[in-house]
């Protein structure tokens, strides 16, 4: 996997990441607690790796 953010946008997921797991803790498990807390893990992995797998399918790069 060819890293395809840059920093700034691995530093925005990251935060976003963590801001939207911690409102779906907040709403005790609820659908969309559940929903909005794997978007969130899912967003702190693509920090973590700096691959995207929609920015390949959309041919774009911010690195």
């Amino acid at each position: 996997m060819k890293q395809n953010e840059g920093t700034i946008d691995r530093i925005i997921r990251f935060i976003l990441g963590l801001i939207l797991i911690y409102i779906g803790f907040s709403m005790q498990f609820d659908t969309v607690g559940i929903i909005l807390t794997v978007i969130g893990i899912v967003l702190i992995f693509t920090a973590a790796t700096g691959f995207c797998a929609l920015y390949t399918l959309l041919k774009i790069s911010t690195k």
